[in-house]
């Protein structure tokens, strides 16, 4: 039987009911009913739900019990990257943060920030359109995620509908996903009555229930939502907030859960305030934190400010000091890495430090081992430097056994047997095998193989240890000598499998210069100077043939980067392997240098707003940028030109009440084929 008008409209009343609970309850913290009340109400509305199961949907309150298991997650784009932030660890660092930030908009009056605690959980995006939860994921790698909407429609915190009706029509909000202590010692308490193990910390249980393929484990464990910033915005009907703190307010009013101890805080020393009384009460708070986030207040100053590779310049992690334990070292093993730098790693006897279990620590390189005066057999003080890589500090030679034992550094590779070599200047020893060491090769291959060097699809790590293992290569050029039969022959690979690693080998030899300077592994070139390089130079023998002086010229490359470069490309089997890969058939576009100066746009700002019919909004930000024009992402009176699409909001209403010049899609087009022509 159909449902009547009036079941639909009590239906409908129950959810509105539901929903204003839960925002009293988990945003307000101010519960409005007893929990005998909102469990009348669930209970009606699963009543209902069960009699007329075609009003059963995806944004009721009912669904985060979870549903039935997903066979994988699968992976999800990030359409806004979410970056990492960049760490300060002392008072001075913080300081050289902001000095940074005033050097680059040349003002050094005091800013205003938005602080935040750091919380110790796990990052995630969710989008809602039209008010709806339509997506949730995790970070990942920041540019890809996997897709986990199940799972955190399930977490009691996060609305499925937003409240109000002046949100964006597509609307991404980041967040921390975190366990409370309390809900972890519980979790853990029911883990091992059910004889199952125990999580070592609020964070790996709170990482590993948002991975459940299982939504309904999901919806047993404590999780909770804290939001801290915005991604993706489209078409927002009301304009946005311009500092980040009342935008965050806007989130709330909209539904979505905010930490307790957000404040605004103006210029350094106030901030340092703020870290000194989140850190004295940090014991007193039921999640983890690890530190504090500051951001620049103002979003124009952020966009002002932007970005470097892999962070926004405008905001900071401050950590908290790490957390100290006593423990003994059992004995020391040095491991060898990519570069061949040689490590030595203290064998703990297991301790909880920090939140979890560390049975290793770095000991960093020998000059370290010699200013502790360590033994092996010594107790010792260990922390977690960074609330990551746990670190010996310092020895307690009052309880140094009689029978401890002198750490004697290895004077050849452990690996490979190969001399080892240490620069006066330099603290760390490192191999001389080279690439005919077993440790630097499976790496250096590794690196070359990976995703933002030769990213060759299929040519996983376990591949690589085989091939390296049965001397199926020997430097990446050999890569591209291997047969379908030798690859059809490794452990897990068929012929097909074998096939499709063949054709991937093939494709992978288009790439770009900048792909292929990075994927030579040379010491501190990372993405960012890669990229630089390949912009400065355009070619890669002028790259080879550079001077320390002429390096040096380059954004992004000081003393020793130059020194770098110059270095590996002394060396005759580096050369040796680049001219084998040239062989085997890599190659690039040839890079037309071009001075931006000469650009018909440069100079100019756009701003795009609202849906872009003909163009999608990336090819017209790409070529807008190839023509010289800078793309901002708000309207200022430093603005050139604003793009309107379709449903163009406050964007074009700003830059009509500044009076900034405003063109159509069609009007940018014409632009562009007009200048295309022009040149």
């Amino acid at each position: 039987m159909a449902a009547s008008q009036d079941i639909i409209k009590q239906l409908a009343l129950i959810k509105t009911t539901i929903a204003e609970y839960n925002y009293q309850y988990y945003v307000l913290d101010n519960p409005s009913v007893p929990d005998a009340e909102y469990d009348r109400q669930m209970q009606a509305l699963q009543s209902i739900e069960q009699e007329y199961p075609e009003l059963l949907t995806d944004d009721s309150p009912s669904q985060k019990v979870g549903d039935i298991p997903l066979p994988e997650f699968k992976q999800v784009e990030h359409e806004v990257p979410m970056l990492s932030l960049d760490n300060a660890f002392d008072r001075d660092s913080f300081l050289a943060f902001e000095k940074r930030m005033q050097d680059r908009i040349k003002d050094d009056s005091e800013i205003s920030y938005s602080c935040e605690p750091k919380l110790d959980g796990l990052a995630v995006s969710l989008l809602y359109e039209n008010g709806k939860l339509v997506r949730g994921a995790t970070r990942g790698d920041g540019r890809t995620g996997e897709n986990i909407t199940a799972n955190v429609r399930t977490i009691k915190n996060i609305p499925l509908v937003l409240r109000g009706r002046d949100y964006p029509e597509r609307l991404e909000v980041r967040g921390e996903v975190i366990m409370t202590r309390d809900g972890f010692i519980k979790l853990n308490k029911t883990q091992l009555e059910q004889d199952k193990k125990a999580f070592a910390n609020p964070r790996n249980a709170a990482a590993g229930s948002l991975r459940q393929l299982d939504s309904r484990i999901t919806a047993k464990r404590p999780l909770l939502f804290f939001t801290y910033s915005l991604g993706l915005v489209e078409n927002e009907q009301y304009p946005l907030a311009d500092t980040h703190s009342a935008r965050l307010r806007q989130l709330s009013e909209w539904g979505l859960p905010l930490s307790k101890e957000l404040d605004v805080a103006q210029g350094a020393e106030a901030c340092l305030d703020y870290y000194q009384h989140i850190g004295e009460i940090r014991d007193s708070l039921n999640y983890d934190i690890d530190g504090v986030v500051f951001k620049a207040d103002n979003i124009e100053l952020q966009q002002e400010l932007g970005f470097v590779a892999r962070a926004p310049r405008w905001a900071i992690a401050h950590k908290f000091p790490a957390q100290e334990e006593m423990t003994v070292v059992q004995d020391v093993e040095f491991q060898v890495g990519r570069t061949g730098a040689i490590t030595p790693v203290a064998r703990l006897e297991p301790v909880f430090v920090g939140g979890v279990t560390v049975s290793n620590a770095t000991l960093h390189n020998q000059d370290e081992i010699q200013r502790l005066g360590l033994k092996i057999g010594d107790t010792v003080i260990i922390r977690r430097a960074g609330d990551v890589i746990p670190q010996v500090v310092s020895v307690i030679v009052d309880k140094r056994p009689a029978d401890a034992r002198d750490i004697v550094f290895p004077e050849t590779c452990p690996i490979c047997d190969s001399a080892i070599e240490k620069l006066e200047d330099e603290a760390v020893a490192r191999c001389t095998g080279g690439l005919y060491c077993g440790a630097q090769l499976k790496e250096s291959m590794k690196h070359f193989a990976s995703r933002k060097a030769f990213d060759i699809d299929g040519l996983g790590d376990k591949i690589i240890d085989q091939l390296v293992d049965q001397k199926l290569v020997k430097t990446a050029a050999d890569f591209f000598k291997l047969e379908l039969i030798q690859i059809s022959n490794l452990e897990r690979m068929g012929e097909k499998s074998a096939a499709n690693l063949i054709q991937s080998l093939e494709n992978s030899k288009q790439t770009t210069l900048a792909k292929f300077m990075y994927s030579l592994g040379i010491r501190e070139v990372g993405e960012a100077t890669a990229a630089n390089l390949a912009a400065h130079y355009c070619e890669l023998d002028a790259i080879k043939q550079a001077d320390l002086e002429s390096l040096q010229e380059v954004s992004d490359v000081g003393a020793i980067v130059a020194q770098h470069l110059v270095n590996f490309f002394a060396e005759e089997h580096n050369v040796q392997v680049i001219d084998d890969l040239l062989a085997a058939g890599i190659h690039w576009p040839k890079i037309e240098k071009v001075e931006l100066s000469s650009l018909p746009l440069a100079g100019q700002t756009f701003v795009l707003t609202g849906t872009l019919a003909q163009m999608d909004r990336n090819t017209a930000k790409a070529t807008l940028q190839g023509l010289g024009a800078k793309v901002a992402g708000s309207v200022s009176a430093k603005t050139s030109c604003v793009v309107a699409g379709e449903k163009a909001g406050s964007k074009l209403a700003k830059a009509e009440e500044l009076g900034v010049k405003v063109m159509s899609e069609q009007d940018m087009l014409d632009l562009f084929s007009e200048l295309e022509t022009s040149v």
